[in-house]
């Protein structure tokens, strides 16, 4: 299913019955993408009903809660020591203090997502490394500037970098397997890097979309 249509499905199974039943007895709010969502309350009374009535609740739709991503954590702003960590669509949110030395929710790739997302490129390397260069880095530019356009958010940089910096590792180690082609050393590559305009970490997000919690 797509993202798309899941969400569709998910606005009438989940996102209509928390809006009108839901929190009607209860301070809450919910966030959906495609078949995946979050839902915060004020209360841990009011977040054991949902999760209680929430799998009855997709059944009748014929969905089934993911069990190895479902669970009850601690989120509070004002209990920092009880709190957990959470991943949504391939981020770690926290809590965290702004350089104002205010409380925010920061954000970063999640360790896992950036390890598979390394793992991924790293076949890409392999499969690819007998490509012509001038064939090769339009690709890999595709690919960076993507990442960049999902992952760039405002906290986010350092998780960039890393990935960038892991990234030109493996191409150069995969370059340098090439059948047949000469070897590349690393001020060489490092010069075909920059001529072919491989761009750098980038955060596009314009300004921070702090999630916000009434309550």
């Amino acid at each position: 299913m797509s993202p798309i249509l899941a969400n569709i499905y998910l606005h009438y199974a989940l996102d209509l019955w928390f809006e009108k039943r839901v929190k009607r007895s209860c301070k809450g709010m919910n966030c959906i993408y495609a078949d995946d969502f979050v839902c915060a309350f004020q209360y841990k009374q009011d977040a054991v009903q949902f999760y209680q009535a929430v799998g009855e609740r997709l059944k009748k739709f014929g969905l089934d809660l993911a069990q190895e991503k479902t669970n009850i954590i601690s989120f509070s702003r004002f209990r920092k020591e009880e709190n957990t960590k959470f991943e949504f669509l391939g981020f770690e949110f926290r809590w965290g203090v702004s350089r104002k030395g205010e409380d925010i929710i920061k954000r970063r790739t999640a360790p896992g997502k950036l390890r598979k997302s390394l793992a991924a490129f790293t076949e890409w390397c392999r499969e690819m490394r007998n490509k012509r260069l001038r064939r090769l880095f339009p690709k890999l530019i595709a690919k960076l500037r993507g990442y960049y356009n999902y992952y760039g958010l405002i906290g986010n940089y350092g998780s960039l970098s890393k990935f960038h910096e892991q990234v030109k590792r493996i191409l150069y180690k995969w370059l340098n397997r090439r059948s047949q082609r000469r070897s590349f050393n690393l001020d060489e590559f490092t010069a075909c890097w920059k001529r072919y305009g491989v761009p750098e970490p980038k955060i596009v997000e314009s300004d921070l979309v702090q999630l916000h919690f009434d309550f």
